[in-house]
């Protein structure tokens, strides 16, 4: 009996949907060269370009403010992405065997779900700051700064890095059944378990969990905020026109009834129209059409290019160990790999947002993030403000 014990503390436990995929051997695992170089040559570009715009936004860029902030730490995430990408080009070089070993196996998982996190809060924090720069343009104006940012940034950081500690802890390198023993990195939800009385039930427990929080915590729920961000926005905007638009009717027809009482002529009339504002009219903080242009295409991109992910989560939470495996031998691989486009497309996103990119990218690129990131009340430089934006 005590030989049986220690024979079952040697031996390494596995739910039954890792079971299952370990006895399958049906899938064609051989290594196509094409792919292998193409997946490598667009690791080499991801990483270039990220470190790029790093580089632009971190050294060269002369006027420093909020949004650059946001676009600057986004990068920082995709660039954390891409240099993970490599390890994906050994992956499939070795016949879709993860050779590596478990380091960097939890480096890689940790990487990719920090990124996950990370992009789909910060995401979801500049939906919100462009509600508050437009609703609330005195309190923004006295509140919103550059240090402030860094702060969110900073939370934004940790909360990511609180929702990646699961996924590190139940990460393994998985072997495979066969003659070519190929070796998967992948969950493994039944470690840290006391026995096996409960492993089924721990283990869908665990899937589950960890399915549903994050497909909630990193794509539904900044969604839903983003999206009533820019509902309540476009409600604004139109209220906005449409009050300016009377009170600007309105003092035109003061203007004009004291222009026909002094006598003055109608062009002196247009001029002073053209000339005075409605009194008592906050002006709001500007916000660049560039740059909102930037965030929406961003978001769009977010949301089209997660989504089969976390679709692939969920039909391997709901499905049966049988079908879970085809989700995990095929689908799942191929969405976590579509996934790497966000990383790779978001500089791209940047540049292709400023409407004279063609007429600039002949200028040095600062210049290019300048004028995308610019914004109406200056740059962490402007003396006498240093840090309000």
């Amino acid at each position: 009996m005590s030989a049986m014990t220690q024979n079952y503390v040697n031996a390494t436990i596995y739910c039954p949907l890792i079971e299952v995929v370990r006895n399958n051997n049906q899938t064609n695992d051989n290594a196509n060269a094409l792919v292998v170089c193409f997946h490598g040559i667009f690791s080499a570009i991801g990483i270039f370009e990220n470190a790029f715009i790093i580089w632009m936004l971190g050294f060269r860029l002369k006027r420093c403010n909020t949004a650059s902030v946001w676009v600057l730490n986004l990068a920082l995430s995709d660039f954390l992405a891409t240099l993970t990408l490599p390890l994906f080009t050994v992956y499939f070089y070795n016949d879709n065997s993860w050779e590596l070993g478990e380091p960097l196996c939890k480096m890689q998982s940790s990487i990719f779900y920090l990124n996950m996190f990370f992009s789909a809060f910060l995401l979801a924090v500049i939906s919100l700051d462009r509600l508050l720069l437009l609703a609330t343009p005195l309190w923004s104006r006295h509140h919103r700064s550059v240090s402030g940012a860094w702060k969110v940034c900073a939370l934004g950081w940790l909360w990511a890095a609180l929702n990646t500690t699961p996924y590190s802890l139940f990460r393994a390198v998985i072997e495979k059944e066969g003659e070519h023993k190929k070796k998967l990195c992948y969950h493994n939800f039944a470690l840290f378990l006391s026995s096996d009385e409960t492993l089924e039930r721990d283990c869908n427990v665990r899937q589950a969990s960890t399915a549903i929080s994050k497909t909630l915590l990193a794509f539904i729920i900044p969604l839903v905020i983003i999206t009533g961000s820019y509902i309540v926005v476009t409600f604004k905007l139109r209220e906005m026109g449409k009050r300016k638009r009377q009170s600007t009717r309105r003092f035109s027809e003061m203007n004009l009834n004291d222009v026909k009482e002094s006598g003055e002529k109608y062009l002196s009339a247009t001029k002073l129209r053209s000339s005075s504002t409605p009194p008592n009219t906050p002006a709001p903080l500007g916000i660049p059409k560039s740059f909102s242009r930037m965030v929406k295409i961003l978001i769009a991109a977010f949301a089209l290019i997660w989504a089969p992910y976390h679709i692939a989560c969920m039909l391997e939470m709901m499905a049966d160990a049988g079908n879970a495996s085809r989700v995990v031998d095929k689908w799942l691989p191929g969405a976590a790999t579509f996934s790497f486009l966000n990383p790779l497309l978001n500089p791209v996103l940047y540049a292709f947002s400023c409407p004279q990119f063609c007429v600039r990218i002949r200028q040095s690129l600062a210049s290019v993030f300048e004028g995308l990131l610019q914004e109406e009340l200056g740059g962490c430089k402007d003396p006498g403000n240093s840090n309000r934006i």
